[in-house]
């Protein structure tokens, strides 16, 4: 009897002494445009659940990654009763961001985007915002975006575009034909966020768009005017690895964007298309920085002047210029250097050697067309970045890419935000 009750004795006391600890509290500090209740409904940490260092490291990630925080910083004291205080300290970011984008080469060509974004809207990280292109005709277009509008899962996003641009149509012999495009859209999709690496988008776009002949040596049989009114419907899939300390980025990105596009006429077709970025950031030493992008996408292999993807300046290739040829497959990768040259308080000055390449498939041509040489674009170059560590996105970066090869170009790259 006395050894049984010894026994029980010994286990209450192995349980009590074993029992993990709880949060008492969790503070969070430094707010002020961004609401506590969204920032509490976020993470994952509680007051009165069990004490994971874990848990609280991937809330701090998660911070970081909003738009309206800057930085994200933790402390934990030890009470007398054995149980944790822990304080979220927050530097908030400066989310009311213009926005300007500029490319030329050496051909005169010169195309522009302003916008206006907030990023921290109602202080719960809502995007809402526009912009202006000119890029020989007038575009402009609308967002909103709420991540977390119904759940701290679950958001809601709808933007409108009217795009209109002037659009070589490359053919056979160097025979290009230039097409007023426009494009008029509105987009409405659904957000997810299934864990701290993972979400996915789906949504519908609803368009009209139309070709009008501007100038050029038509070939016989392509039309003068194309219209179609079509319905894509798109999906993306992020998975998101990255730590983001200021200017500094390490880790792994996949980013999945495909869609399949209704709708289309004889040379307008219906089409599938796909691309995924996989990025790779590495820290070099104190003040480097590794950046690389390799950027693969497929698409419906018509034989079509029209086809979707693009060699240009904003999109792939600096200093490539603006729209200088088009394939059905792509495998393009970026390759940069970053370096702080100066960092003082909130201002960054940061330099940046890069490489751009890419290749095309040429529309209804064969996958080999990747691999040959005849479409490769290599383009070597310097550029330099102003950025203030405590306004999202601000960025100021300009590139200049010089172009190896057969029909190679020059020019120069400005934007806002890195490159990617």
């Amino acid at each position: 009897m006395k050894k049984t009750l010894t026994c029980i004795v010994f286990l209450v006391c192995s349980i009590a002494f074993t029992q993990e600890s709880d949060i008492s509290e969790l503070k969070i500090q430094g707010l002020k445009r961004t609401k506590e209740s969204f920032i509490r409904r976020l993470v994952k940490v509680k007051p009165e659940t069990a004490y994971d260092s874990l848990r609280i490291v991937t809330d701090i990630e998660r911070l970081k990654r909003l738009p309206g925080i800057a930085n994200a910083t933790y402390t934990v004291i030890k009470n007398a009763d054995q149980n944790y205080s822990v304080s979220y300290n927050i530097e908030e970011n400066f989310t009311i961001i213009p926005g300007l984008n500029i490319a030329t080469d050496n051909n005169g060509e010169f195309a522009f985007r302003v916008s206006l974004f907030e990023f921290n809207l109602l202080g719960r990280n809502q995007i809402l915002g526009g912009f202006y292109q000119r890029d020989v005709f007038d575009s402009y277009g609308g967002y909103w975006e709420a991540p977390y509008l119904f759940t701290n899962k679950f958001g809601f996003g709808i933007n409108y575009k009217n795009l209109v641009s002037q659009e070589p149509v490359f053919f056979e012999n160097d025979n290009t034909v230039d097409y007023k495009f426009d494009s008029k859209s509105l987009e409405v999709n659904l957000l997810y966020e299934f864990n701290f690496h993972n979400r996915a988008e789906i949504g519908i776009n609803i368009s009209n768009e139309t070709y009008d002949f501007i100038q050029g040596d038509l070939p016989e049989g392509i039309p003068t005017q194309l219209n179609a009114d079509k319905i894509a419907y798109r999906g993306e899939y992020e998975y998101n690895n990255l730590k983001i300390d200021y200017q500094y980025v390490s880790g792994y990105r996949s980013l999945l964007d495909f869609r399949f596009v209704t709708g289309g006429d004889e040379f307008l077709k219906n089409f599938f298309i796909g691309r995924n970025d996989f990025e790779y950031f590495k820290r070099v030493g104190e003040k480097g920085n590794w950046a690389n992008r390799l950027r693969l996408g497929y698409a419906s292999n018509d034989d079509s002047p029209f086809a979707p993807f693009a060699v240009d300046n904003q999109l792939n290739i600096r200093g490539a210029g603006n729209t200088i040829d088009r394939g059905t497959a792509s495998i393009v990768l970026n390759t940069e250097y970053r370096h702080t040259l100066y960092e003082k308080g909130w201002f960054v000055i940061q330099s940046n050697t890069f490489i751009d390449t890419g290749t095309w498939r040429e529309p209804g041509g064969d996958l080999s067309g990747l691999a040959d040489g005849s479409t490769l674009r290599f383009y070597p170059g310097l550029g330099i970045r102003f950025i203030h560590k405590r306004i999202f996105n601000a960025v100021f970066r300009l590139d200049y890419g010089y172009g190896i090869g057969d029909k190679a170009t020059n020019g120069i790259t400005f934007g806002i935000g890195q490159y990617f």
